[in-house]
């Protein structure tokens, strides 16, 4: 009997030791993703340091274009329209209320940090507005004239004729295509575009005005236990990227189904919780978050459009939830001697308490967040990625427990000239003069009051 007794003890012990060497290391890292054992909230910036942008509620993505000095975001506008339709959150109250969603794009001078909406052309909504990109129309001089890709997530049109099918979507989610020409005050809607492969869309990055690319960030579209296990479990990588290619003979103007001219493919399997997308170092270069575990990809995709599938070459390892990414392209370089460009990476603090956030809008709700700063690190002795073969200096840049913006879901940095900073540039200066190189932040969230701008040291 004894013997049977530590014959028990053991396996027991083994099996133990077994669960806790399979699973400890993810739980561990699930729980500090999402913010579990961050026992303490900071806040990196005093209030009196940060500036909200007016009339930009609700603007869950943001873009710098550099050629011509502009800041691009789609926004609801309607304060309590993403607490009662928003596909991603699972928001799904209030469809016909969507039916009637008028959201916006606006853009903001950086400098001047005034933000300005656009009137629409040729299109009346709903506009229910999530993940955009802006590339340059290469048919204008630089810095003329763009096209700007965004995310729709209208009510299924076909929903009220199926009242009996619990499983039919509730959403039937596109992408939008506009032009607009700098300075103007009008963005001239060109065409929507759905596809059955587009299903749960986040986030896009386009490489032409006839191709794109968007990731589908849930396989469970709706709130559930299938729902949140694919949240937690990392290994869940049941999401994809899907590229669109659009027909380039077809008119725009005489199509009204936005599936018409549509070919979509699969690009990306087999990834867990893709999000956010942008444009990395490279033309060839996509960067994808994996949001719910932390994970920036480097993808690239074939050059000279030799195919449209995406490889993953880097990927790293962030300790909260990412969303959007983007890539800082340090203008001054040349000049300082230094590079200080990077991957900006915005998120949140603790994620887990969105589970009770998510649908109250009242002021007493705060999620608090995070934006990393991320470059290749200087020297040897930084600590190695064991996903990845670049080492990388992962830094927060800013930090606040949700007093000065709720969620945060992208950020861009955008340049100071070290010239019109007080003290002038560092190079060149005898150790403890001259002044740090400063750029400002900008980070915005999918259910934040305001763009908010804050200078930052790079």
């Amino acid at each position: 009997m004894r013997g049977s007794s530590l014959l028990a003890t053991s396996f027991t012990g083994a099996l133990l030791a077994y669960t806790l060497y399979t699973w400890g290391a993810l739980i561990h890292r699930t729980l500090t993703v999402f913010g579990a054992l961050r026992w303490q909230l900071e806040n990196t910036h005093a209030g009196q340091d940060i500036v909200a942008i007016a009339d930009t509620t609700h603007c869950e993505d943001i873009h710098y274009h550099a050629p011509s000095a502009t800041l691009f975001t789609a926004c609801e506008d309607n304060a309590d329209m993403r607490f009662k339709w928003f596909p991603p959150l699972t928001n799904f109250d209030r469809p016909e209320l969507a039916a009637k969603g008028r959201g916006s794009i606006h853009v903001i001078d950086p400098n001047t940090l005034q933000s300005r909406r656009l009137v629409f052309e040729n299109f009346d909504g709903p506009f229910i507005t999530h993940g955009i990109d802006v590339i340059s129309d290469l048919e204008r001089p630089d810095g003329e004239a763009v096209y700007i890709f965004a995310v729709n997530h209208v009510p299924n049109p076909s929903l009220p004729a199926n009242p009996g099918q619990k499983d039919w979507p509730k959403a039937r989610s596109q992408v939008e295509l506009f032009h607009h020409v700098i300075g103007a005050p009008t963005v001239r809607h060109i065409r929507s575009v759905w596809d059955p492969l587009i299903r749960t869309p986040n986030d896009v990055v386009a490489t032409s005005p006839t191709s794109f690319y968007v990731t589908n960030d849930h396989y469970y579209a709706e709130h559930g236990l299938m729902r949140t296990i694919e949240d937690l479990y990392a290994n869940a990588e049941w999401t994809d990227v899907i590229h669109v290619r659009l027909d380039p003979a077809a008119d725009p103007s005489t199509i009204t189904d936005p599936s018409a001219g549509v070919a979509a493919t699969v690009a990306l399997p087999d990834i867990h919780n893709g999000n956010g997308l942008g444009h990395g170092r490279s033309v060839w270069e996509l960067l994808i978050t994996s949001c719910a575990s932390g994970v920036l990809h480097v993808g690239q995709i074939s050059p000279n459009g030799k195919g449209d599938q995406i490889t993953f070459v880097d990927q790293v390892e962030i300790d909260s939830v990412i969303d959007n990414p983007s890539y800082f392209s340090d203008p001054f370089a040349g000049k300082t001697g230094e590079d200080h460009s990077g991957f900006v990476l915005a998120g949140l603090a603790r994620a887990y308490t969105l589970a009770s956030t998510h649908s109250d809008p009242s002021d007493d709700a705060r999620d608090s967040v995070r934006v990393w700063y991320v470059k290749p690190a200087p020297g040897e002795d930084k600590v190695k990625e064991p996903t990845s073969p670049v080492r990388w200096e992962k830094q927060v840049v800013f930090a606040d427990d949700g007093t000065h913006i709720r969620s945060a879901s992208a950020a861009v940095l955008v340049a100071i000239d070290p010239a019109a900073e007080e003290g002038g540039p560092v190079i060149g200066s005898v150790e403890g003069k001259g002044s740090r190189r400063k750029a400002w932040l900008f980070v915005t969230g999918f259910v934040s009051k305001n763009v908010i701008a804050v200078k930052v040291d790079l």
